[in-house]
């Protein structure tokens, strides 16, 4: 990245919050995004920020000390997912860029209030994920730009399982408002299938909530119950701007299945595309033909050996100190917001619904890269 560096704060120092600042800092083998100045860590818990701090060697300070810092360029918001667009706007009224975690909102109309303020302020608004920017999904992205697939027909995209409550230290928000299978591992395929063929234009959808509530089986709640009031079975169809339509699945009741996480069907090879979940993992391609054997793709693009999450928000910075679009944007999350929304919608109301948002494909990460300025 440029010698100079950016300020960032964290508003949100939960369970996420460590990999964000290991990926940062440098921890755990990786080796850092030194653009990024942490300034500071802040949390509605007082102790969660001192702990969080106390970890990794940085100050903790209060909420309102935090958005008044003139260090402070960009936030870094990880709070839940219902206080995303709040805590945002509080950002943005304080002059912050803001960088969230996924979801953009928990409605679309939440996300575009989020937009439209920080288009307002001259200010710029990221998401997560940024595990398309990983090198697998990157290498991935490369092969489809190649044109080796032909044209790509349609594909799949699965993420199921028998909940988080079996892990997760406090999972109700997974069955709140903003959670579901959708909205929390959505974000991850839905923004990854973008990056590969650009904007959905419609979605179809069926979905299903088997259960009213849920026993947690982790620690510390174990055998306390969380209610749920999302559906947590999500099956449709998402229909690509360039004719590709993709089948997919999220799921928070399924025990186990064999399903690929992504694939992509060409008329000339098909594509297997790693778990988007995170940075790195096998790509594989297969030419038409009987005799033809799926081949492994030689991963040559960087960020696919850890988990760089923050990868996003060390690209968003150099933008903004380089003046040029970041490429996990407003724009971006927002799309994958309301195409995440179709699906509540198709499926309660048993039609097709077309997605009117515009996105462009974030530009190949190597495009940065070459020029040594991440």
């Amino acid at each position: 990245m440029s010698a100079k560096r950016l300020g960032i704060g964290f508003i949100g120092t939960g369970n996420i919050s460590s990999a964000y600042l290991k990926a940062i800092l440098g921890k755990d083998g990786l080796p850092g995004f030194g653009g990024l100045d942490v300034k500071g860590l802040a949390d509605m818990r007082a102790d969660a920020a001192s702990a969080r701090a106390a970890e990794f060697g940085l100050k903790s300070m209060s909420v309102d000390e935090l958005l008044a810092d003139p260090a402070i360029d960009l936030v870094v918001n990880l709070t839940i997912p219902r206080a995303h667009v709040d805590v945002g706007l509080k950002c943005l009224a304080a002059g912050k860029h803001v960088y969230s975690e996924k979801p953009l909102g928990i409605t679309f109309a939440e996300g575009r209030k989020l937009l439209d303020a920080a288009n307002a302020a001259g200010l710029r608004i990221g998401s997560a994920p940024d595990t398309f920017l990983g090198g697998s999904h990157q290498q991935a992205r490369a092969v489809v730009d190649s044109g080796v697939l032909g044209t790509i027909i349609g594909g799949t995209a699965f993420f199921q399982c028998p909940g988080h409550e079996s892990w997760h230290p406090d999972p109700a928000f997974y069955y709140d408002l903003g959670g579901g299978p959708m909205l929390d591992m959505g974000p991850y395929y839905i923004t990854d299938l973008v990056n590969l063929l650009g904007p959905v234009a419609r979605v179809s959808a069926m979905s299903s909530r088997l259960r009213a509530e849920r026993t947690i089986t982790s620690e510390p709640k174990k055998g306390q119950t969380v209610p749920v009031h999302i559906d947590t079975h999500v099956t449709g169809s998402l229909g690509f701007a360039n004719g590709a339509i993709v089948q997919i699945g999220m799921s928070f009741d399924v025990a186990a299945h064999k399903h690929v996480p992504l694939e992509l069907y060409g008329t000339e090879q098909s594509l297997i595309v790693p778990d988007p979940n995170f940075f790195g993992g096998t790509v594989e391609t297969r030419k038409r033909g009987r005799d033809e054997a799926w081949t492994e793709v030689p991963v040559v693009q960087p960020y696919a050996d850890g988990n760089y999450r923050s990868l996003g928000v060390a690209d968003m910075a150099a933008a903004i100190i380089e003046n040029r679009p970041h490429r996990a944007n407003g724009d971006l999350a927002l799309h994958v917001l309301e195409v995440m929304e179709a699906f509540e919608i198709a499926a309660r109301e048993g039609r097709t619904v077309d997605i009117k948002t515009p996105v462009t494909r974030p530009a190949p990460l190597a495009e940065s890269l070459k020029d040594g300025v991440l």
